[in-house]
């Protein structure tokens, strides 16, 4: 059974975020994930926090928001899966609006902290 405690903390560290990238916080946003963390994209090969980091760099001057819908969530032990529908609007400096939509499958882990961060990111937006 979930305990309540950890959906909400999870349910809060995509609320986090998705408020960080809205604000351009790149530092908050890589304080949400593993040193160990790997992304996949449709495309492209999987790829770790420093090539995150690097991209969110190279976008700073784009405007960022997204809203997610959680569909499924589920914790055993210091693991968790979490299913979500993603929609982004990426407004880059010629206002040229792009907007993308997906799924998104994502696995955390427990810290000894006991936060929970990002540790596997399967994203499908197009």
């Amino acid at each position: 059974m979930m305990n309540q405690n950890d959906e909400q903390a999870i349910r809060e560290l995509v609320d986090k975020w998705l408020a960080a990238t809205k604000a351009g916080d790149l530092e908050t946003v890589l304080s949400l994930m593993t040193d160990d963390v790997i992304f996949m994209v449709p495309g492209k090969e999987p790829f770790g926090k420093e090539a995150f980091a690097a991209n969110s760099k190279a976008m700073k001057d784009y405007k960022v928001e997204a809203t997610s819908d959680i569909r499924e969530l589920e914790v055993s032990g210091d693991w968790a899966w979490m299913r979500q529908h993603l929609e982004v609007t990426i407004t880059p400096p010629d206002g040229n609006i792009i907007k993308k939509s997906g799924h998104v499958l994502s696995i955390l882990r427990k810290k000894p902290d006991r936060r929970w961060v990002l540790a596997r990111d399967a994203n499908l937006l197009m």
